[in-house]
């Protein structure tokens, strides 16, 4: 089973005695380990036995095959010389059940090489940006085309320049604009006879979500550092999780749900692209029960988890109150939910069913300082993700875009007027389109 606590994904074997240098250098949260190239492991002396050990570790954490690390690691053989065995040897020779014979050898699974690299490349996008004086003159003629909702879906080409990022985005401090209630359609159940509850189709205002008070649980995990679980921390201001960087808020239904630990599994795997482009992420609990907190994390979730108490966030995703479902409807009558189950269980995650689970999640991207919601996903129905591709596309075009305003607000002005009337802000553009105050609270 997939873990990011570093012990357990070092297991007992070579990788052991590399662990105090592996804390010195840097290398001290799985996500961060497992990018590491043959340059970074040469720099501290890893052994050609080690190399294959992080190899073959990293392979089965991406697939959530990791009991069979030890044994793997242990035959003596690399990564590709296990891969070339046949089924019977890998059942044989580990144990390994058919089932994850099949996820095994599915080398396409996991596969972020594409994500990386354009993480990577807005990262060196960025330092260019840095290095100039000013966005080129260009962006003053661009015709604007800015709606009153953000919409960037995960097919955007992927070479979109600066300027048109500029002009799609239009951050400004103290500028409130709309983000994507990026959920399908639900479908009737029961052949028709079970509606599904409503959704609400607008972005929760940035007003309800900034003055929440929450309660930090654990700190970002790192190896030797200790839990908060058992301290409590005082209250805090949802904005600051955003004060300085932009950052992903993931509201969890239950912390033990299979699903809803698969999805913060699968999103915190990302944390390096995350990195790269400048955006924290952060998980939030509507229910506190220590016990459920000390099995999600870092097992499932190596980020910081903090409790919204009040159930604010929550309230947010569902239009000013909880978006909830019963089990019967909402799971055992849905196909798209039992499809969800199935997707997660695939994973080999454990699970429990303590706490309350009706009360559904989603997730938020919201920009640094007061720039507001710049995406949002509703848990339409149990188990939803939000498409990984799709946040990872908003967060880079995001990050081009505060560096860009800061470095030529004056040139936006041609393009967009603001007037500020009371705590709302109208919007037109160069062809005269008024955007209402209500469109962008």
């Amino acid at each position: 089973m997939a873990s990011f606590s570093m012990e357990d994904f070092i297991g007992n074997g070579v990788l052991k005695d590399l662990l105090p240098k592996l804390l010195e250098e840097g290398w001290d949260d799985v996500p961060t380990l497992k990018v590491m190239n043959t340059e970074d492991m040469d720099a501290i002396h890893m052994t050609q036995q080690q190399k294959d050990a992080l190899g073959i570790r990293s392979y089965l954490h991406d697939r959530g095959l990791m009991q069979y690390a030890e044994k793997m690691e242990a035959s003596g053989k690399c990564l590709p010389e296990i891969l070339n065995l046949s089924t019977t040897d890998l059942a044989s020779q580990f144990d390994m059940k058919r089932g994850h014979i099949a996820r095994f050898l599915d080398r396409t699974k996991c596969n972020d090489s594409s994500l990386k690299l354009r993480a990577i490349q807005t990262r060196k996008r960025t330092s260019m940006v840095r290095r100039n004086d000013s966005i080129p003159s260009s962006l003053a003629s661009v015709n604007s085309n800015i709606t009153g909702r953000f919409q960037v879906r995960s097919n955007a080409t992927p070479d979109r320049s600066i300027e048109q990022s500029l002009v799609d985005l239009k951050i400004r401090e103290g500028y409130i604009f709309k983000g994507i209630v990026a959920s399908e359609p639900a479908d009737a159940r029961a052949c028709g006879c079970v509606q599904p509850p409503p959704v609400a189709e607008q972005v929760a205002p940035y007003a309800a979500l900034e003055k929440i008070s929450l309660q930090k649980l654990t700190p970002e995990y790192k190896i030797g550092k200790e839990p908060l679980v058992k301290t409590k921390t005082p209250p805090m201001k949802a904005s600051d999780l955003w004060r300085d960087k932009p950052a992903i808020i993931l509201c969890l239904r239950r912390p033990g749900c299979i699903m809803c630990r698969a999805e913060a599994h699968q999103l915190y795997s990302r944390k390096p692209i995350f990195d790269a482009l400048g955006v924290q992420l952060f998980a939030i609990l509507h229910e506190h029960i220590e016990s459920e907190v000390k099995d999600f994390w870092p097992r499932y979730w190596g980020g910081v988890v903090v409790y919204d108490q009040n159930r604010d966030f929550f309230k947010a995703l569902g239009g000013g109150k909880l978006h909830k479902e019963k089990f019967l409807s909402g799971f055992l009558l849905n196909p798209r939910a039992l499809a969800n189950y199935k997707r997660a269980k695939s994973m080999g995650l454990q699970y429990n069913f303590k706490g309350e689970g009706e009360i559904k999640g989603g997730l938020f991207i919201i920009g640094s300082g007061r720039s507001g919601i710049a995406y949002q996903f509703i848990e339409r129905n149990f188990g939803d993700w939000a498409p990984l591709a799709e946040v990872i596309e908003i967060c880079t075009q995001l990050q081009v875009m505060i560096i860009g305003i800061s470095h030529s607000k004056s040139l936006l002005l041609p393009v967009l007027s603001f007037t500020r009337s009371s705590e709302h802000y109208a919007i037109t553009n160069g062809r005269g389109k008024v955007y209402k105050p209500e469109m962008m609270q």
